[in-house]
């Protein structure tokens, strides 16, 4: 009977272990008992999520998305995601975002016609003198290089993190797992270059609301989703993001040729 037990407990962890997902030990309370928290990257119409309109959003509010090319599929596949870029919307209908041509502003409607998926999520408390920092340091980096390096460096360090969120791991132990090998690994990366989801820490940073305490160069599109409220981070947000809705979800069954995601 023992025996058995154990099996029966082998198999239910070893899709964590294989997943080497977050996980977080909640206490007992006064109306559950001791819980254990897996992350999780489910969140779709239908599913605790709801499909909304551009007129929604609100300037400094983050988008994530996905896109059917080879670059997307490759980072999805990498960080265990749903999401593959992440962009700062700046109100009036316009974004900024950094691509392999570098920083740019564009209109939103051209990223919700090119994105299979586009969910959105708000930093509560956020004011309008933050937001308007957070425009003029964006519109002032258009035209700034993208950081190849950096990415290049991620893709070994995201595999490597995996050790660090190995299930029933303390929160404080991963994230001192994960500082230390993001600071023997990306210590060379630029951080006056950016890509997508630095670009959008970096905007928070400059506007004196930072989104974690993290370098932005260590945080991944996965990494923002995962600080939404209800999930368990990777690398801790300074609060949990809100989940605003989806202004677009049709996730990409295909690949195609690649584009600026």
């Amino acid at each position: 009977m023992a025996s058995l037990l154990r099996a029966a407990a082998l198999a239910a962890a070893l899709p964590l272990l294989l997943s080497a997902c977050a996980t977080r030990i909640e206490m007992p309370s006064e109306t559950s008992g001791l819980r254990l928290r897996v992350q999780s990257s489910v969140i779709a119409p239908g599913n605790g999520g709801e499909l909304i309109g551009a007129e929604v959003l609100a300037p400094g509010d983050i988008l994530l998305t996905s896109i059917a090319t080879v670059n997307s599929f490759g980072i999805r596949l990498g960080t265990f995601s749903p999401v593959s870029h992440a962009v700062l919307y700046l109100g009036d209908g316009q974004i900024a975002e950094a691509v392999g041509t570098g920083v740019r502003a564009r209109p939103l409607a051209e990223v919700v016609d090119e994105e299979q998926m586009v969910v959105a999520f708000r930093v509560p408390g956020l004011v309008e003198a933050d937001v308007e920092k957070m425009r003029e340091w964006a519109h002032s980096q258009v035209g700034t290089r993208y950081n190849t390096a950096g990415v290049l460096l991620n893709a070994p360090f995201v595999l490597n993190r995996r050790l660090c969120e190995l299930p029933l791991i303390p929160s404080a132990v991963s994230a001192y797992c994960i500082s230390g090998l993001a600071t023997v690994q990306l210590g060379a990366s630029r951080n006056d270059q950016f890509f997508c989801s630095q670009f959008v820490l970096e905007a928070y940073r400059q506007a004196g609301v930072p989104i974690t305490d993290a370098d932005p160069r260590w945080v991944s599109p996965a990494d923002l989703l995962h600080m939404r409220e209800g999930d368990v981070p990777s690398i801790a947000a300074t609060q949990p993001l809100r989940y605003v809705g989806h202004l677009k979800y049709n996730p990409p069954p295909v690949l195609a040729a690649d584009g600026p995601a």
